[in-house]
């Protein structure tokens, strides 16, 4: 008898479940939309102090180093 079998033997009857499955669902796609939003609110964060990023990059010779992501172009 495989281990799936030997489980399913064991059990007795069926669980009840706390909520409708519906309500699983809605807990779900709730949390999902909470983090997706969470992530969305994060969008274009590196351009909100364009000043500062601007001076750094003056300030620093960027263009001038070798590409560190080894792509060759």
């Amino acid at each position: 008898m495989s281990v799936l079998a030997s489980v399913l033997a064991a059990t007795e009857g069926h669980v009840e479940l706390p909520f409708p499955p519906i309500v699983f669902a809605l807990i779900a796609v709730v949390f999902f939309a909470v983090a997706g939003f969470i992530t969305w609110s994060y969008r274009d964060v590196a351009n909100r102090h364009s000043a500062k990023a601007a001076k750094w990059a003056a300030t620093h010779d960027v263009h001038g180093q070798p590409d560190r992501t080894g792509a060759d172009h």
